[in-house]
C-alpha cells in the first residue's frame, strides 16, 4: 500500500470559475477545461498562494489519498468524492494536516474563507452550461443606470434565454464569454457578472436575467456586454456559485455591505422579498460609492419603502462634504449593527472590490468589541452557520 499523501482539490459545485486561482499560481499547477478547474498534484508545491484569492472559499479543498486523483478525473467532477478510506496509515501524516491548517488559517486572513450556503437557501443548479457548450441568450435591453457626467458608466443589461431552461438563484452568477482570442491566441476565458434579478426573472415568470456592468477602460468583456444592444445574441455559461444564497426563510434578516456593482445580488435579494407574499425578516444595506449620481439603481433603491429595507447610501466624493466610506457609516449605526449581530437570524454578506474588506472587518471588530466579544469568533461561527457570506474581487 502507498504511503498515504495530501491532495488539494477546488470543489466544482462552489466554484465560479472566476480562474482568479489559476491566474495566481505561481507554478503552474492550477489549469481547466470546459468544465472544471483542476490542480495538478505533480505539480502542486502547497504554497497557499492561490487560498486568499479565492472568493468563494472552492479552492480550500483537500483528500488523503494513496494515489493522487488524475487531472482527467478531476475534469469529469460534478461534485467532490468523499474521502478514501486510506485505513490506519493516515495517522502518519497527521503533522502534515496540522502544519496544512495553520498555513490555511494565516491565509485566510483578511479573505471570505471557506464559504457554506444557508441551511434554508434552495438548492442551486450550477454549471449547466460550459465554455465549449454554452447557452444562447439574446439581448433584450441595456440601460445606463448613471450619468454621463458622474464619470462611470455602469449600464443594466437583461438578458432572455428563449426555451433554453437557465434557473438562477438570488446570488449566483454567470460567465459571459466574449467573442476572439487574447493576445496568447487562445480564446477569451468567461467573465463572471452577478445576477441582478430574482429567481423569476427581471420580468415575473419570464426566462430572462438582469446584470449590472460597469465598462471598464480596458475591460475585454465589459466592453463587449456594454456595446451590446437589442437583439444581440451572447454566449452564456454558468450559473455559478452554491453558496452566495439568499436564506429562503421569510424571517431571516439581512445585513448586505457593498460598492458599485456589487449591488448586483442585493438588487435580486430586495425584488424577491417584494415579491414573496409575506416576510417579517427586515434588510439593511450599506451601499457606497463616490456621488449619487455613480451609484446604480439610485432611484429605484430611495423608491423601496423602509420597512422592508433600511439604506444607507455612503459618498466618498461629495462636493464640500468630508469623504465618507461605508465603515465609516457602520460606526455611525452600531447600535443597529450590534442588535443585528445578537440575533441568530441574521445573515450577513457583503460584495465587492476586495480593497473594501479590510474596512468592513475593522468596523465589525471595533463593534463587537463594544459588547465584550470577539469579532473572528463571532464570524466564524456565522459562517459555519450559513450565515456570513463574503464575494470580492
Amino acid at each position: 500500500m502507498n504511503q498515504p499523501l495530501k491532495q488539494h482539490l477546488i470543489d466544482p459545485e462552489i466554484c465560479i470559475r472566476c480562474y482568479t486561482c489559476e491566474m495566481t499560481c505561481p507554478v503552474g499547477a492550477i489549469t481547466h477545461d470546459d468544465n472544471n478547474v483542476v490542480v495538478d498534484a505533480a505539480n502542486c508545491n502547497f504554497c497557499m498562494d492561490c487560498i486568499p484569492v479565492c472568493p468563494t472559499g472552492s479552492i480550500d479543498e483537500w483528500r488523503v489519498v494513496t494515489v493522487p486523483y488524475s487531472l482527467e478525473e478531476q475534469f469529469s467532477w460534478a461534485e467532490l468524492p468523499v474521502q478514501q478510506d486510506v485505513g490506519s496509515e493516515s495517522e502518519q501524516i497527521e503533522a502534515l494536516d496540522e502544519v496544512m491548517a495553520a498555513l490555511l488559517a494565516d491565509a485566510h486572513k483578511g479573505a471570505g474563507g471557506k464559504a457554506k450556503a444557508p441551511a434554508s437557501a434552495a438548492k442551486p443548479s450550477v454549471n449547466l452550461y460550459n465554455i465549449g457548450k454554452p447557452a444562447i441568450a439574446k439581448v433584450q435591453g441595456s440601460y445606463r443606470l448613471t450619468s454621463e457626467d458622474s464619470g462611470t458608466e455602469v449600464r443594466h443589461i437583461i438578458l432572455d434565454f428563449g426555451a433554453q431552461p437557465f434557473p438562477v438563484l438570488e446570488g449566483q452568477s454567470i460567465g459571459i464569454i466574449p467573442p476572439g482570442v487574447g493576445a496568447d491566441g487562445k480564446p477569451h476565458l468567461p467573465r463572471l457578472y452577478s445576477v441582478s434579478s430574482p429567481r423569476d426573472g427581471e420580468r415575473p415568470n419570464y426566462n430572462n436575467i438582469a446584470l449590472t456592468v460597469k465598462r471598464e477602460e480596458h475591460g475585454t468583456c465589459s466592453n463587449y456586454v456594454c456595446n451590446l444592444r437589442k437583439g444581440d445574441e451572447v454566449s452564456v455559461a454558468g450559473p455559478f456559485g452554491a453558496t452566495f444564497l439568499m436564506p429562503d426563510d421569510p424571517s431571516a434578516r439581512l445585513l448586505m455591505i457593498c460598492t458599485g456593482t456589487g449591488s448586483a445580488p442585493f438588487r435580486a435579494f430586495t425584488m424577491r422579498r417584494q415579491r414573496m407574499a409575506a416576510s417579517s425578516g427586515d434588510m439593511m444595506i450599506f451601499f457606497g460609492a463616490r456621488t449619487p449620481d455613480s451609484l446604480p439603481y439610485f432611484g429605484p433603491l430611495n423608491k423601496v419603502p423602509e420597512r422592508l429595507l433600511k439604506k444607507h447610501l455612503v459618498f466618498s466624493r461629495l462636493p464640500g462634504a468630508e469623504k465618507e466610506y461605508v465603515q465609516d457609516r457602520m460606526m455611525a449605526e452600531q447600535e443597529a449593527i450590534t442588535e443585528l449581530l445578537a440575533d441568530p437570524d441574521t445573515h450577513i454578506y457583503i460584495c465587492g472590490l476586495r480593497g473594501m474588506e479590510e474596512g468592513v472587518e475593522r468596523a465589525f471588530s471595533q463593534i463587537a468589541e463594544g459588547i465584550g466579544e470577539h469579532w473572528e469568533t463571532m464570524r466564524d461561527a456565522m459562517r459555519v452557520a450559513g450565515r456570513y457570506h463574503v464575494e470580492t474581487y
